[in-house]
């Protein structure tokens, strides 16, 4: 490992965080704590319990707007809360959604990525979608906007889908999103998320991946996790109700407040111990 590389990483507890960092992270096996977050209170929480890539997520359309699915959520509603959020992190990454079908023609697309950075100030932009989402990623990408790409379950999808639940499960859709990932790491993303799979098609997406891979019920064998910032605290809609997605861990429990809770969510991501064989598939 070069010296370069190692200083990058000794660095990132205390320099801004960005692509090159992660990559570092990745290459020395330091596991990438990532939360979302929709505000400026918030941000400085997790840019100071030392969260290194914050998402501002079309999440909001459930946790923030009270919705049932994220497909109303608009681009003017992400750089609205990307500009209360992106002032507030000094460390932190951030990555902000592009919603519902801003990106289903390269124009549309490259529109929503130039409004997400230049508006809201975002240093990446996410998308959902597999192989047909390629051409997307590469023009982004050849036009200098970093890209992470979701795969596995896409909450977009919820009206085609029916309901949530886990993918890969079978060999062929595992083999199908193996080989998703590998054209969207062709095509020029930075960064992979894989949501709703099971830990062993995580790993060995994971372990074929040239840059990080970020994970949301994915397994712990991913180079980081996620989750969104109100199913840690146990204040979503879901949380409250006793029946929150299996890959979630409250880590208010035994905490005295929201900033400890948080610093734990990042050193348990740290060590590894979250996930733990309880939130997997």
């Amino acid at each position: 490992m070069s010296a370069h590389v190692r200083r990058e990483t000794a660095l990132s507890a205390q320099s801004p965080v960005n692509i090159a960092v992660l990559r570092a992270m990745r290459a020395e096996g330091q596991r990438i704590a990532c939360l979302t977050a929709y505000d400026a209170s918030f941000a400085q929480v997790l840019d100071a319990a030392g969260v290194d890539v914050v998402l501002i997520g079309d999440s909001l359309g459930m946790v923030i707007q009270g919705g049932s699915t994220t497909t109303p959520v608009t681009l003017d509603h992400i750089i609205y809360h990307s500009r209360c959020v992106v002032p507030s992190l000094q460390r932190a990454f951030a990555v902000a959604d592009m919603p519902f079908l801003s990106y289903a023609t390269r124009s549309r697309a490259l529109d929503a990525a130039q409004r997400l950075m230049q508006e809201g100030g975002a240093a990446m932009v996410k998308l959902e979608g597999g192989r047909e989402q390629a051409r997307i990623v590469e023009f982004l990408s050849t036009r200098g906007v970093p890209v992470c790409a979701h795969l596995g379950l896409q909450p977009q999808l919820i009206h085609k889908m029916g309901r949530f639940r886990v993918q890969g499960r079978e060999a062929a859709a595992a083999d199908a999103m193996r080989r998703d990932a590998r054209l969207l790491e062709d095509a020029g993303a930075d960064m992979l998320l894989l949501e709703c799979v099971p830990a062993e098609l995580g790993a060995s997406i994971t372990r074929a991946a040239g840059v990080p891979v970020i994970g949301i019920g994915a397994g712990g064998a991913v180079d980081g996790q996620i989750l969104v910032l109100q199913d840690i605290l146990g204040i979503s809609a879901q949380a409250r109700s006793g029946r929150p997605p299996r890959f979630v861990r409250n880590f208010m429990q035994g905490q005295p407040g929201i900033a400890p809770a948080i610093e734990q969510y990042v050193a348990a991501v740290r060590d590894g111990s979250y996930p733990a064989p309880e939130h997997c598939f």
